[in-house]
């Protein structure tokens, strides 16, 4: 038996690296998956390397209401009831000091983090199972801070505390509410974030600055942080709610 079997789960950024690594491990524990991701492109690739019977797929801005209600609809005319809700799409900024933060990129980084958690919890309550799991990922900076990221610090923040909030609303019906918090991950969205660090601290190599930085000494796999996922979508946490999820490496401590 798999840990997920017969669960239906939906998981947003579903084309990108931590997206498809947990779409791949809910999927051979038995889940039945619902990619969402912003560009068709991205979906049929994604679709296409989990190679499951048991995905679909849906194109969707996580920051509009409509889209969101849309991708909610798509999984449960799929596949039934929700079990299992991972709110995992993300941007990024520049690595800028704040008095140069563009005002624009700025809102934008909120609404795909921030409002995007906050709809995908708004709409995909009513439409979950109880004794379900919602999953946000937030980042090892939701738990601390850090220079040149003012607009990406605060949405891992403010994830926080809609975490916080839902986990105590949902708890009547056994629905648990979590916060992953990630720290730097070997792929591209990290490798932008790496540069912008090195830049701002003078030129240095930003990837061996945070390595130097992180008690386990290097970048995490995505399917390590995916690990992390599936336990907080599955039994084994069954009694977590409430609670940030660090998967850091020990780089907060």
């Amino acid at each position: 038996m798999g840990l997920l079997d017969n669960k239906v789960c939906v998981v947003t950024g579903g084309a990108g690296s931590l997206g498809l690594a947990s779409a791949k491990l809910f999927a051979r524990e038995g889940a039945r998956v619902m990619l969402v991701d912003l560009k068709d492109d991205d979906l049929a690739c994604a679709k296409a390397a989990l190679g499951s019977p048991n995905v679909e797929t849906c194109t969707a801005d996580v920051s509009k209401a409509d889209a969101v209600k849309n991708y909610i609809d798509r999984t449960v005319q799929a596949f039934g009831k929700i079990d299992v809700l991972f709110s995992n799409a993300g941007n990024q900024g520049p690595v800028t000091p704040v008095t140069e933060y563009p005002e624009d990129v700025f809102d934008a980084v909120i609404a795909v983090h921030v409002r995007g958690a906050f709809l995908a919890c708004k709409y995909g309550l009513p439409q979950m199972n109880d004794g379900g799991s919602i999953i946000i990922t937030s980042s090892v900076v939701g738990a601390m801070g850090g220079p040149g990221s003012v607009a990406y610090v605060a949405a891992k923040h403010a994830q926080v505390g809609i975490m916080r909030t839902v986990a105590k609303e949902a708890a009547r019906r056994g629905i648990r509410v979590n916060t992953l918090h990630p720290g730097p991950i070997d792929n591209e969205f990290q490798a932008k974030i790496d540069a912008g660090i090195g830049k701002l601290a003078g030129g240095v190599d930003g990837r061996r600055l945070l390595d130097s930085a992180i008690p386990l000494g290097r970048h995490a796999r995505p399917e390590e942080i995916a690990g992390t996922a599936l336990y907080l979508a599955s039994g084994l946490s069954a009694f977590v709610t409430g609670s940030m999820a660090m998967a850091d490496g020990g780089l907060r401590g």
